[in-house]
């Protein structure tokens, strides 16, 4: 039997893990974090989106960070190559690689938190809560934009190549074939925001009073405990990573 985590102890643990492998600032770490999350992605079938997204978002960071920490870094001494103003140093690159599988790390961590929650689980559990549901609605449509706007465009696609618009395999053509996907998209995106303003307000999403809800989330008492120890060892890295870069004191 599979274990079903509450959204907030799926929540709690993305972000737990964020910050834990923020503070500790070690590479080896990141990458395990970072493999972990790629096999748990695997696990629960949300590998490609998963691992697509990521790419979309981390190669230029990447590639930013190699141009410019890996070749302007001040503080590098151990100069590997050089071309002019621009320098390779080992110190650079490293400060590059620590940086950049930190962040892969945190963003492979939400994005397989985002992939494998279940939205109106989270807006149930967010509205038992007392939250407003205005703050549920926001959280609910940022997670389900991604797909909304996968799926949206890939309509617009087909719409467009049975209509005979012919992209061919290089740069120039699929960059010029995405600016004429891009103005019915975003023409589609608008008309949805209204119609969904349409569909809340004719459903008294702005109305006071008390809500109820028809889905019931169990939140078992051993998850409220895993939730408790999480919050609590990532307030322990914290603490260990801000006491490790405490300048020492004066001379005595």
């Amino acid at each position: 039997m599979t274990l079903r985590l509450h959204p907030f102890t799926a929540l709690t643990a993305a972000a737990c893990t964020a910050v834990i492998t923020t503070a500790a600032a070690s590479w080896p770490l990141s990458v395990a974090v970072g493999l972990a999350s790629a096999v748990l992605a695997v696990r629960r079938g949300v590998a490609g989106r998963v691992l697509s997204a990521a790419a979309v978002i981390l190669v230029p960071l990447f590639l930013s960070l190699l141009v410019l920490h890996g070749l302007f870094f001040p503080e590098g001494h151990t100069v590997l190559a050089a071309w002019g103003p621009a320098r390779v140093t080992a110190e650079g690159l490293r400060f590059a690689l620590e940086l950049g599988t930190r962040t892969a790390a945190c963003v492979l961590v939400f994005l397989l938190f985002s992939f494998t929650v279940s939205v109106p689980d989270l807006v149930s559990a967010l509205s038992a809560r007392r939250i407003p549901p205005q703050f549920g609605f926001v959280l609910a449509s940022t997670l389900t934009l991604l797909p909304a706007v996968a799926g949206r465009l890939e309509r617009i696609r087909q719409a467009q190549e049975t209509r005979g618009m012919v992209i061919r395999g290089g740069l120039w053509s699929r960059a010029g074939a995405l600016r004429l996907q891009m103005i019915p998209l975003v023409l589609a995106l608008m008309d949805d925001a209204g119609s969904r303003a349409q569909a809340l307000e004719a459903r008294g999403f702005g109305s006071p009073g008390p809500r109820t809800s028809y889905r019931d989330v169990a939140d078992p008492p051993a998850q409220r405990l895993f939730r408790a120890a999480a919050f609590v060892l990532a307030a322990a890295a914290v603490a260990a990573r801000l006491v490790v870069s405490w300048p020492a004191g004066g001379p005595s």
